[in-house]
């Protein structure tokens, strides 16, 4: 069995940095980077993609929604074409500093609230897919399991990974619970490292109610603004390599 450890990079701006970038590249196998709508600059995004090939990692576009002051986590009233040619843009900017270094983007998972309204929308997912089979076939999409963005993937004839989200809790649905409330985001390593084990050995969760439910995924997102989370990312990497899984880029095994 094989599992991609993910995480969300190049998310500062500037001279501002949000996460050590460099240390969780050193534990994840694939990195999904900003391009520059909610976070990333086109210095951050080079440099990101340089050490992405150096270390051999699955690249993947991260796009957001034009909202850098909300870090893209604020839903805005767009039409669906607009979130379309939102998407093209970033996508291809990524795909345009790949070429430049000799490195293919191998995958796409879009970021918070614009990954929200597609999830929370078909019609939406749909041209979104749509616009990601355009530009390249073969990429393969990230989302949350059970959702109209995986579905949508899938009747498309793309390939599809579905996330396990260790930093982050769960509602009884299958939902996250939202950032604002107490315990929505983890930060014990005890807690990340049984979640972790639970969801490899039986494909579950506990809840934030503390309900088991169903959790099916090959791939295990640590979000990189989580405090600690390349400590986090190394606890979870062991606990899955402990397990006996063997940790490698989401594109080399994804259906």
């Amino acid at each position: 069995m094989k599992i991609d450890i993910n995480s969300d990079m190049g998310e500062g701006f500037g001279r501002y940095t949000v996460a050590d970038d460099a240390a969780l590249m050193e534990v994840v196998s694939s990195v999904n980077v900003a391009c520059g709508f909610h976070a990333g600059d086109p210095q951050i995004m080079a440099s990101t993609v340089k050490t992405a090939k150096a270390r051999g990692l699955g690249l993947g576009a991260h796009p957001g929604l034009p909202d850098l002051a909300g870090f893209g986590r604020r839903n805005m009233a767009l039409s669906a074409a607009e979130m379309e040619n939102i998407l093209i843009y970033q996508l291809g900017a990524l795909r345009a500093f790949g070429e430049a270094f000799g490195y293919p983007v191998t995958h796409i998972s879009y970021h918070a609230a614009f990954g929200n309204m597609a999830t929370a929308d078909r019609a939406l997912a749909d041209v979104l897919t749509s616009a990601i089979k355009a530009v390249d076939k073969d990429l393969v999409v990230y989302s949350m399991p059970d959702t109209e963005v995986e579905r949508s993937a899938q009747a498309a004839g793309l390939r599809t990974m579905q996330l396990f989200l260790a930093d982050r809790a769960y509602r009884a649905d299958g939902s996250l619970v939202p950032r604002g409330v107490p315990g929505a985001v983890l930060h014990s390593r005890e807690d990340v490292a049984t979640r972790v084990l639970r969801f490899i050995e039986r494909g579950e969760v506990v809840t934030i109610d503390g309900e088991t439910i169903p959790m099916r995924g090959r791939g295990i997102l640590v979000h990189s603004d989580t405090p600690g989370s390349a400590t986090l990312a190394k606890i979870v990497r062991e606990t899955v390599e402990a397990a006996g899984v063997t940790v490698a880029p989401a594109y080399t095994f994804a259906d």
